[in-house]
């Protein structure tokens, strides 16, 4: 089993620009084209925001959209849902922290909880952004570490390390990834972080592991696509789809359909398949990516729902 390297924000020859969205708000410096330059400068990859992050922001935070057509999406965002239940959301590579901030616009400070995590290093430029949102806290969590998945659960109250007073337990109610599927090398240790924050003790008494909000754009599917084939054998995953409404209504279709028409994005709501829960999940990264263990077997295997998905298109979906 490995764990991401400390400086692997830092890739040869690292060459990124600040991006820019119609999404992000011009009043909110934190995540504007300087403050992402300078953050780059120090935070390498984790101090650019995303595509897939606005993509993201446009399911999650209805502020996002101010145009006359509004979507209707289905699934419906958790986020414009009521919920008598607190939340508590754990945040994967978390980065600059902008999803994070506008998620946390829609949390309820008395009872709702936003857990944005990423690398160690990463942690100062987080609680830098992040220090007026009262409803976020800032953790490290290395993919792939049983450590910081252990470190995780305890902040949580979910297990005690010793005689110390544990905070009242929260089960996570969600997890949320913004385009985190890129490099080979981090594919493995980002699925088994997935698989420790849904098993015991981070899943709920009542058997319910948290929802998964995976935003993801394709830029290289030979080496993306082992992620979800291994992904979907662990997790029952389906695309957002959208209905426009208002001036232009249409079909239903995938959400997004392109990114300034040219590779495909998706948004994926996911949750951990209930028959998982007592495969062994092992312990060789290789092994994890070829399927060893789920279906409670020892040969490797693949799950196909996203090659799936990208034959279907899903564009335009009709009843």
């Amino acid at each position: 089993m490995s764990v991401i390297p400390l400086n692997h924000n830092f890739p040869f020859d690292l060459n990124i620009r600040p991006s820019t969205s119609s999404a992000t708000r011009s009043e909110d410096t934190r995540f504007g084209e300087i403050a992402q330059a300078s953050a780059i400068s120090k935070f390498g990859i984790a101090g650019r925001v995303w595509e897939a992050s606005y993509i993201l922001l446009s399911y999650l935070d209805c502020s996002n959209r101010d145009a006359p057509d509004q979507l209707e999406f289905d699934p419906p965002p958790f986020t414009r849902m009521a919920c008598a239940d607190p939340l508590t959301i754990i945040e994967l590579g978390s980065g600059t922290g902008l999803v994070a901030s506008r998620i946390a616009e829609h949390l309820r400070v008395d009872r709702d909880l936003l857990l944005a995590t990423d690398l160690p290093d990463v942690c100062g430029l987080l609680e830098s952004n992040l220090q007026a949102c009262p409803a976020i806290r800032v953790q490290p969590l290395t993919w792939g570490s049983m450590e910081d998945a252990v470190a995780l659960a305890i902040s949580l109250g979910l297990t005690t390390p010793g005689a110390d007073e544990a905070p009242s337990p929260r089960h996570p109610t969600h997890i949320i990834c913004s385009d985190l599927v890129y490099f080979p090398a981090l594919l493995a240790p980002l699925l088994r972080t997935l698989l420790h924050v849904t098993s015991p003790p981070f899943r709920s008494p009542t058997g319910e592991s948290a929802v998964i909000v995976i935003s993801y754009k394709i830029r290289s599917l030979p080496k993306e696509t082992p992620f979800w084939s291994a992904f979907g054998l662990w997790f029952e995953y389906a695309p957002v789809i959208a209905l426009r409404v208002g001036l232009e209504a249409g079909a239903w279709c995938r959400f997004p359909i392109t990114l300034d028409g040219e590779d495909e994005s998706y948004v994926f709501v996911a949750r951990r398949r209930s028959e998982s829960r007592t495969w062994t999940i092992p312990e060789n990264d290789r092994d994890l990516l070829a399927g060893v263990g789920a279906w409670g077997t020892s040969e490797g295997k693949v799950d196909d729902s996203f090659e799936t998905m990208l034959l279907m298109s899903l564009n335009p979906v009709h009843d």
